[in-house]
């Protein structure tokens, strides 16, 4: 039998580190090749993470809800039919048979290897050094420590030998900061693409309103609200749009992908129906259905929020009324509809209830024009003012 380390492979797109979602393995368990042992949620999505080899699993690392970096160790296995190196005789060499073991996933991601040093040093003066106060982590735990205030003496590491970790320092975190809660998954990535928008884009927002005297008891209002969207997208393209201001270039789709802002309890998800003026009413909601249930199962592929080229938040379904919705790049425009009231107007000089929908739109001045803006949200209200369609 031979010894073998299965590190955390790249997972492509530039993506450093990942959230531990759900073990399919524990020690003592034997998998065969191509089985799923892992779910790690990275910036982009859920990723099912299969064994490289076949074998018996001797330990694995990291538990659910630990943020993991590339190159953290996550099995070791015992490979079923393989012949140990009877060359490797000496503590040293074996470390390092095992570093150059350190496998990739197979299938839909990036194989790259990562070879990872782990950082050893002393506190205190050369002349007193003693095995107790050696602290051996990786270099990526001491620098996260060093972020968070963490005092890394009197963590006992969960890796190898007692390596110090990332996981251990987020857990030591929470000991020494009570109420500290490190940011992971998509509300991690809300972070970055939050303050991107804020640095990057020329935001502005037009509000308007749509007078639903006409709809029906039982309307569907996502539904409106996305057949509507569409429709002003047809009308003025200029809003279904992506723009690269290092290239000054601007793409005007003709397919209409539309982002769904979708709230959870683990954060903010933007899963993309694409040709959305493909479906029909009864198909927009039977995919509206299937993919809220797979963001609260976490259960979402990447492809899954990607290439959209136009965003709608129904934060009205909540609470609120007016907002100023945050455009993701390289987007152009949000549409973000507000909570449906009861206002009274004056039609034929008599006064009237009706029911009315805030609307708020967010575009990027740089792309658009406040006449193409004011033309899209025109559109989107004439549309919403309709009977069922």
């Amino acid at each position: 039998m031979e010894m073998k380390s299965f590190m955390l492979p790249d997972l492509g797109e530039g993506l450093a580190e990942s959230e531990i979602v759900e073990w399919h393995i524990k020690s003592g368990d034997v998998v065969r090749v191509d089985q799923i042992v892992l779910t790690v949620e990275t910036a982009k999505a859920t990723v099912d993470i299969p064994a490289p080899y076949s074998g018996k699993i001797i330990s694995r690392y990291g538990k659910e809800g630990d943020v993991i970096n590339i190159g953290s160790l996550l099995l070791e296995i015992e490979e079923v039919g393989a012949t140990a190196q009877s060359t490797i005789s000496t503590t040293a060499s074996t470390t390092a048979a095992k570093k150059e073991d350190a496998a990739t996933v197979v299938g839909n991601v990036s194989h790259q290897s990562h070879h990872v040093d782990i950082d050893d040093f002393w506190v205190g003066s050369d002349q007193n050094t003693t095995h107790d106060n050696i602290i051996t982590a990786m270099p990526s735990a001491r620098l996260l420590a060093q972020r968070l205030g963490v005092d890394l003496h009197g963590i006992i590491g969960s890796g190898p030998d007692g390596l110090i970790v990332d996981a251990d320092i987020y857990n030591e975190c929470d000991k020494q900061l009570p109420g500290t809660e490190v940011l992971k998954g998509a509300r991690r990535t809300m972070v970055n693409t939050m303050a991107e928008s804020h640095h990057n884009v020329a935001a502005v927002t037009i509000t308007e309103e749509a007078l639903l005297a006409d709809w029906l008891a039982n309307e569907d209002i996502s539904i409106r609200l996305i057949q509507a969207v569409i429709n002003a997208c047809q009308q003025e393209p200029a809003l279904n749009a992506w723009f690269d201001a290092e290239t000054m270039t601007r793409c005007v789709h003709s397919t209409v992908n539309v982002g769904i802002a979708v709230d959870s309890a683990h954060g903010l998800y933007v899963p993309v129906l694409r040709h959305a003026d493909e479906y029909s009413p009864k198909g927009v909601r039977q995919w509206l259905d299937k993919t809220v249930k797979g963001i609260r199962d976490r259960r979402i592929g990447r492809e899954q929020l990607q290439h959209a080229t136009i965003t709608l938040s129904n934060f009205g379904a909540i609470a609120g009324i007016y907002a100023t919705p945050v455009v993701s790049p390289p987007q152009v425009a949000i549409v973000g509809a507000g909570r449906i009231i009861e206002k009274v107007i004056i039609k034929d000089g008599q006064p009237i209830a009706v029911k009315a929908m805030p609307l708020s739109m967010t575009f990027d001045h740089r792309a658009c024009t406040g006449g193409e803006a004011a033309r899209f949200i025109k559109a989107l209200v004439e549309h919403l003012q309709q009977a069922t369609v």
